[in-house]
């Protein structure tokens, strides 16, 4: 949670950079970023692939999932995922723009071939968990696992509805040459309705987990709006 709730922040932090400047990234690009932003989304996207690995363990192998799985091992996921992406977006500025333009053209078609991953695995997760926890008693590894479960799907569904325009956009513009195109990052449309997944996500988390909720109002907002002590 902790590591999508960073990259969507950052990512909306991108889009007063995005409004304030006439930006465009590719090759060429303008006034561009390096695709330094926009590889926030590369970091969400195998965050939340790596998260349905996690939870597809821990309700379909369970002995496997406790036995192997720690706070050093999730450590080390998320910051692979940071390393991983800006290890790639490094070499891809490094080398000729032809090359470059190679290396993000893999990337664009990796990318959505992990959202076709992530669709496949979360309806499959839903089918198996939906019947595994309907025969377990109930406790509170039963309950934390449906809340896990829940919260894991619908993020997928929201993050797939505010992206699919974008991706689907990109693939007719690989394919036909025909897609939208627009003057830069600020008059996308289907990038503005992207962005919106930078709120929606850390909004279905909280909503979604009443442990984070609390969390965040006794951490956050009574330090935000303290309440007033009596005269």
């Amino acid at each position: 949670m902790l590591n999508t709730s960073i990259s969507d922040t950052l990512t909306g932090f991108s889009i007063y950079y995005l409004g304030l400047f006439d930006v465009q990234e590719g090759y060429p690009s303008r006034n561009g970023t390096f695709y330094i932003l926009p590889s926030f989304l590369g970091v969400n996207v195998l965050t939340f692939l790596f998260a349905q690995f996690d939870r597809y363990f821990a309700v379909c192998h369970p002995f496997f999932y406790n036995r192997f799985m720690s706070r050093s091992f999730v450590i080390g996921i998320c910051a692979f995922c940071w390393i991983y992406t800006y290890s790639i977006l490094m070499v891809q500025n490094m080398v000729p723009i032809s090359k470059a333009a190679q290396i993000n053209a893999f990337g664009v078609m990796t990318l959505q071939i992990i959202v076709l991953t992530k669709v496949l695995m979360t309806i499959k997760l839903y089918i198996i968990a939906r019947n595994q926890l309907g025969r377990e008693a109930p406790s509170t590894e039963r309950e934390n696992k449906k809340e896990s479960l829940r919260i894991i799907v619908f993020v997928v569904m929201c993050f797939l509805a505010l992206w699919a325009p974008s991706f689907v956009n990109i693939i007719v513009r690989q394919l036909t040459y025909h897609g939208l195109k627009f003057r830069n990052e600020a008059t996308n449309l289907f990038a503005i309705l992207a962005r919106f997944n930078a709120l929606v996500t850390p909004a279905l988390y909280i909503w979604g987990s009443p442990a984070l909720s609390c969390a965040v109002w006794r951490t956050v907002w009574r330090r935000v709006c303290p309440k007033r002590k009596g005269r």
